[in-house]
């Protein structure tokens, strides 16, 4: 059985080019247990011991980088272009009346349709802070 080590080594490439070819964790979790039954094997360790300690290090290291990942993904948000208008200022480019429901204001360059946050008519040429966003409508406020 001189060829064990190899199939190890050869598992472990394969295991470490997939990993590097998508970034998925995919196969991350393998490489320990493929290395170290490789080591054993080199040393003339018996293929069911190989097996059984690449068996238990692959389930071990798959818990370790799940909570690992877990860990650093927990809690975090990424913001898109939409929650990016938030807190910035607008300019009105249409007056803004919620009863007629009419009103648009321009940010990063592009118009949307706003309401104002307090019922109150804005004039256009105004500068106004977006609130929240309600369906596709920006609800703004005055400075």
């Amino acid at each position: 059985m001189e060829f064990v080590p190899y199939v190890w080594l050869a598992l472990l490439v394969v295991a470490l080019v997939a990993e590097a070819a998508t970034m998925s964790l995919v196969s991350i979790w393998f490489v320990p247990g493929l290395l170290v039954a490789m080591i054993l094997a080199f040393f003339g360790v018996d293929i069911v011991i190989q097996a059984i300690v690449f068996a238990v290090l692959t389930v071990i290291s798959f818990f370790v980088f799940f909570k690992f990942i877990k860990c650093k993904t927990k809690n975090r948000t990424a913001k898109t272009n939409l929650d990016a208008v938030v807190g910035m200022e607008a300019l009105v480019t249409e007056a803004i009346d919620n009863i007629n429901a009419r009103g648009a204001v321009k940010v990063y360059g592009k118009e949307w349709s706003a309401r104002s946050a307090d019922g109150e008519p804005v004039p256009a040429g105004t500068t106004v802070v977006v609130e929240r966003i309600e369906g596709v409508k920006l609800i703004v406020k005055n400075k």
